[in-house]
């Protein structure tokens, strides 16, 4: 069977893809090549905002169209919401946000037989973590385990809980066991994800905490960098920092804000105030010195004032965050943000958004000019014409000359800035 695959979304729907694939390839199936036709396509989807909504939508269309022949198989999380729209557009295998490994076999039976299937279970009576394997999409130097799913934070703008679920954990020594397995491929970097993953531990016995899973793992992984996905700042304390203060944990924190206004955190149902986030920060770099934060900012949420989008730039300002990801907020129906009064236009939200991309822009340039003068780590990637291209344990792009560099972690001497990337010379 030769397949097509899609991924809209978040990292965890990035891993769930590449799982996919390698259940896919452990069965016989491979990539449909340039040229080649596709006997099924498959589209992970995503629902976080009614944005998201709206792309995996256009997207399922656009393959629908591009390939009429081919079975279309739609997963994640705007099937597990919408699928009575999923099979309107034409998908005749539809699952929602759990069970990779039956939603491999349906799509194999789909093919073989024709048969469609559609499997949509109940996120709240999961109970058991979907263990699958882990490892890289088809290119990529670095791999992924995802060690948690689930949220019971309840947001005022996300739907997530509805679509994951309960909180599941990967037990200490299934991690530990996978770590050692990736480390012994080859991998040079290894990216810790999860839908809430401060959230760790709580329903396995004893109950240990992310940090302690991070000093488990790290005693398997080598020399293989550890780099952790998003976080709540509340994890971030002075046991956490010092659990993790490992030699090769990346010094590369995403650290969720949403806003750096106490008004509109308390209305988005954040469990955090600017004060509480400010003393993460600091934490993180008292154990993590010259360490990158960077965090997601909602613009436009209901009842924000220009007032308090003077705060959130001050704050962010305040913070001096590395990079960010600014979202002008998308109501979803099914969300208690979605009733909320004082919706602001789009106008608005887009307006502020601009205003907090400038000061993203400013901030990023000066984490850069930072930079300059040290002397990082840098797992090389990608070569065009010579020249190489990293990330940094910061997580920068860096851009130095070398021979044969793809998948080595190398010391480079910072000497400029490119745009957006860093230039150096291999030490």
């Amino acid at each position: 069977m030769k397949y097509i695959i899609t991924t809209l979304g978040c990292k965890v729907n990035q891993y769930e893809t590449q799982a996919m694939e390698s259940i896919l390839r452990a069965h016989g199936h491979s990539a449909a090549g340039r040229g080649e036709t596709a006997d099924a396509v498959i589209v992970n989807t995503c629902a976080v905002t009614a944005e998201s909504g709206r792309k995996s939508r256009q997207t399922i269309r656009r393959l629908r169209e591009q390939h009429p022949g081919a079975v279309l198989a739609v997963c994640g999380c705007y099937s597990q919401l919408e699928s009575e729209e999923t099979a309107a557009l034409g998908a005749s295998v539809i699952f929602g946000a759990n069970d990779r490994a039956k939603t491999v076999a349906a799509i194999e039976a789909a093919v073989a037989e024709g048969a469609a299937c559609t499997d949509i279970d109940k996120p709240f009576e999961r109970r058991e973590f979907e263990k699958l394997p882990a490892g890289a999409v088809s290119g990529r130097t670095r791999a992924m385990l995802k060690i948690q799913d689930g949220c019971v934070n309840f947001c005022s703008y996300c739907i997530i809980p509805y679509t994951r679920g309960r909180l599941r954990s990967l037990p200490i020594a299934d991690a530990a066991e996978e770590t050692l397995r990736l480390r012994e491929e080859g991998y040079k970097e290894l990216v810790l994800t999860g839908i809430e993953i401060a959230s760790y531990g709580v329903d396995l016995p004893g109950k240990p905490g992310l940090g302690d899973l991070v000093a488990a793992i790290a005693c398997e992984s080598g020399d293989m960098r550890l780099r952790l996905g998003s976080l709540e700042p509340t994890i971030v304390t002075e046991d956490f920092c010092r659990k993790i203060a490992l030699g090769n944990v990346c010094r590369h924190f995403h650290l969720a804000l949403q806003s750096g206004c106490d008004k509109t955190l308390k209305a988005m149902n954040r469990k955090y105030d600017t004060a509480r986030y400010a003393e993460s920060a600091a934490l993180l770099r008292k154990y993590f010195p010259g360490c990158a934060i960077t965090t997601d900012l909602i613009t436009g949420f209901p009842g924000e004032t220009d007032d308090d989008q003077a705060e959130t730039l001050a704050f962010l300002r305040q913070i001096g965050f590395s990079a960010m990801h600014i979202f002008p907020y998308s109501r979803r129906p099914g969300t208690p943000a979605d009733k909320l009064p004082a919706q602001c236009k789009n106008a608005v939200k887009a307006a502020r958004a601009h205003e907090a991309s400038l000061v993203a822009a400013e901030l990023h340039a000066d984490f850069l000019r930072q930079s300059v003068g040290q002397t990082l780590p840098v797992l090389f990637e990608t070569e065009e014409d010579g020249c190489w291209q990293g990330h940094s344990d910061t997580y920068v792009l860096v851009k130095a000359r070398g021979d044969q560099l793809r998948g080595k972690v190398l010391p480079v001497k910072i000497t400029g800035t490119d745009g957006d990337a860093l230039t150096g010379e291999i030490v």
